[in-house]
């Protein structure tokens, strides 16, 4: 049973989720893991708490 964690900045759609969620699933099963195996989390954190070398990704321009 994979458990597959996903750390990404908020924001995406639930559509955008969907999409994710179904090509990872998509992965394992190529490769012979039935699809009611995998499990997947999708942690949505805002960007000011995700820092990237002593700055907060929400103050960043390239963010």
């Amino acid at each position: 049973m994979p458990v597959v964690i996903v750390d990404m900045w908020e924001g995406r759609t639930i559509e955008q989720k969907k999409l994710l969620v179904e090509g990872i699933t998509a992965t394992f099963t190529k490769i012979g893991v039935p699809a009611e195996a995998v499990h997947i989390i999708l942690n949505d954190i805002p960007k000011h708490n995700w820092v990237t070398g002593g700055k907060l990704s929400s103050e960043s321009k390239t963010a």
